[in-house]
């Protein structure tokens, strides 16, 4: 799945602060509604904040975030200065619950060395997870009788 031409791409440099969780946030709810995304908005809110927290706390260096969206597809990736890739667990409360909600909520998800660029930055790492719009039936709604 990896990439797709989107008409609408947010990058944003965050500090190196919880705080940034809020933020990140903020701006992944701005590029949502600017590109009129079809999809369920509270999932890739929750995808921003698992994949930002991670970096905040797993990664180096304050996190970089790039968003890019159609009205039917969202690509999240999250990068920071650390060398140590992902590694999911079994999840739960000792282990938390990251990456286990971005597999379940993504139509795929991954991380790769992030290259020496332009921008400055030096490696590290990008962890990204796509969304999509469920297309299919309405869902119904069930009337308790």
């Amino acid at each position: 799945m990896g990439s797709f031409a989107a008409p609408y791409q947010v990058d944003t440099r965050l500090p190196e602060e919880m705080g940034s969780i809020t933020a990140a946030r903020q701006r992944a709810r701005e590029a949502l509604a600017e590109c009129g995304y079809r999809g369920r908005r509270e999932d890739v809110l929750l995808a921003v904040s698992e994949l930002v927290t991670n970096a905040l706390v797993h990664g180096d260096g304050p996190p970089a975030l790039r968003i890019r969206c159609t009205s039917s597809h969202v690509r999240i990736e999250v990068r920071d200065s650390g060398a140590g890739l992902p590694e999911p667990r079994e999840p739960g409360p000792d282990n938390g619950w990251g990456l286990h909600v971005i597999e379940l909520l993504s139509t795929g998800w991954g991380f790769s060395r992030a290259e020496d660029g332009d921008d400055g930055e030096d490696g590290g790492k990008v962890v990204w997870c796509e969304m999509a719009q469920h297309v299919g039936a309405p869902a119904q709604e069930h009337s308790r009788a």
